[in-house]
């Protein structure tokens, strides 16, 4: 077993929390079902049965398979993805979460709407790839496979600030991740060594059989909950989708 438990796993241990988990409530309840959170982002959806989803998937289902994985509320697979930029989110209407030249009460379609308008112009900058750099038990650490990757993305999210019209805290240390699952407790401590070891495990794994993940271009999404991300426009790409359309009307 691993001698040691990171910090990355610690911050899920029941002494290291005093409080209920901090989406608990909101974002889905004890029981673990997703509750409505209206929103928009900006993701990059992992590619559909591409041999780097499936290792991402054999890691979730080892996770899945731990005696106390009741702790976590998993997300569907369908819904996995990195976020490449934080839009707004009805639980979070305040500065600078929401952009300064718009009332905080303005409704979320209508945010989307406006945000399709200003992202319609919007050219892109290009494609990246990521890499995983850990692996927590809520998902996994992602980062530019590449320095060269790594700037790119950081240019990414300094021009989508632009059209959303805010900077979050942490524009600039923003660590990217795949979200599997949200904790509805937290995990005792005596189970950390147990969960230390099946993530190295799980590292090492997607190290060796997914050294790049493959996603797709980056997408403004609108999403009703944590289940699914619907693609209303691909940036970068002029063309819309269907959705996009029928959304701007």
């Amino acid at each position: 077993m691993s001698q040691s438990i990171k910090p990355s796993l610690a911050r899920y241990a029941a002494s290291s929390n005093f409080d209920t988990p901090r989406h608990l409530g909101t974002r889905y309840d004890a029981k673990g079902t997703f509750l409505p959170e209206p929103g928009n982002t900006v993701i990059c959806h992992l590619v559909d049965g591409s041999a780097s989803e499936r290792a991402v998937i054999e890691v979730r289902n080892r996770m899945l398979s731990m005696p106390d994985a009741g702790k976590l509320t998993f997300t569907p697979i369908s819904s996995l993805h990195m976020t490449l930029f934080q839009g707004i989110i009805e639980y979070r209407r305040a500065l600078p979460y929401w952009p300064l030249d718009v009332p905080l009460n303005t409704n979320i379609d209508e945010m989307t709407r406006l945000y399709l308008d200003r992202l319609n112009p919007f050219g892109g900058l290009g494609s990246f790839k990521i890499k995983v750099i850990d692996v927590t038990p809520v998902g996994l650490t992602v980062t530019g496979a590449s320095s060269e990757d790594e700037a790119l993305i950081k240019k990414w999210r300094d021009a989508l600030a632009v059209p959303f019209g805010y900077r979050h805290p942490d524009h600039d240390n923003y660590v990217f991740h795949i979200t599997f699952a949200y904790p509805v407790d937290w995990l005792a401590d005596e189970r950390l060594p147990v969960w230390q070891e099946l993530l190295d495990e799980c590292l090492l794994y997607l190290e060796r059989t997914a050294p790049i993940v493959e996603i797709h271009p980056p997408a403004f999404c609108s999403f009703n909950d944590m289940n699914h991300f619907e693609e209303l426009l691909v940036l970068g790409n002029k063309h819309h989708l269907a959705s996009a359309s029928s959304m701007a009307k």
